[in-house]
């Protein structure tokens, strides 16, 4: 028990705790084994395992037809507790100006792993606004079909869209095509001169998030005044975009 509770000090809350140390036990494992040893739901398992998966404490292999589950070298729990602080060290700068805004205070969530994306970008939904968007394609194909729930939800609402993103094929073959019905306009710049891995949304007139698909971590800001920066920081993107015609669509580029 003292052990549980020392992993659930070192962020492991609640029953990822369980699962972790069922997975050190047991060695290789199937969810189902993993799940009766944690004391749990095979879902809940499931979704605790993919999420330690992510953090590299927990690892998948196969053998025949069954779906295993292996428990990392404790080491790793050492290596994921350094790449937070790094990310905190980072953007601890950023942190520090918002908090000498002068007024108000900004209000600052931190949302973490794939289904902290989900909330990051389902909190757009709340306002009937416009979106202006630097985005990435890294992001999407993390999310998944999911994303594509989420940009056909935006477009019932009639919320319009408005991004700046990397022009790759998999944009100019997925996405473009399906611009107007998703009350969406992009703008294209070259991927190689800027190759965004970080999405930046603005919208609900005080609101501003930051989403990395590389280290699955979300953050919304809630400022008028960081708002009304990025927007103004978009615009003037935005208004130095030439248009040019490629293969009878629309597409911009970066003069």
């Amino acid at each position: 028990m003292e052990l549980k509770n020392q992993l659930q000090q070192l962020d492991l809350a609640g029953k990822k705790a369980d699962v972790y140390l069922a997975c050190l036990e047991l060695g290789s494992a199937t969810v189902i084994e993993i799940a009766k040893k944690a004391g749990i739901k095979r879902t809940t398992g499931y979704d605790i395992l993919m999420d330690l998966i992510q953090r590299g404490l927990v690892s998948e292999t196969s053998k025949g037809k069954r779906r295993l589950f292996v428990g990392e070298d404790p080491e790793k729990i050492k290596k994921d507790l350094q790449r937070k602080e790094s990310l905190i060290s980072e953007i601890l700068p950023l942190l520090k100006s918002v908090y000498n805004v002068r007024g108000a205070k900004p209000k600052i969530r931190f949302y973490e792993g794939v289904e902290g994306l989900k909330e990051v970008y389902s909190d757009t939904l709340k306002y009937s606004g416009e979106i202006l968007a630097f985005a990435s394609e890294d992001v999407m194909k993390v999310l998944g079909s999911w994303i594509e729930n989420y940009i056909s939800a935006r477009a019932r609402k009639g919320i319009q869209y408005r991004g700046i993103i990397p022009q790759t094929d998999f944009i100019q073959k997925e996405i473009t095509p399906k611009n107007q019905q998703h009350l969406r306009t992009l703008k294209m710049i070259d991927p190689k001169k800027y190759p965004f891995s970080i999405e930046v949304n603005i919208y609900g007139h005080s609101k501003v998030s930051l989403m990395s698909s590389r280290e699955q971590l979300g953050l919304v800001i809630e400022s008028t005044e960081i708002y009304n920066t990025m927007k103004l920081i978009f615009e003037l993107i935005w208004d130095n975009l030439s248009e040019v015609k490629i293969t009878q669509r629309i597409v911009h580029n970066m003069e």
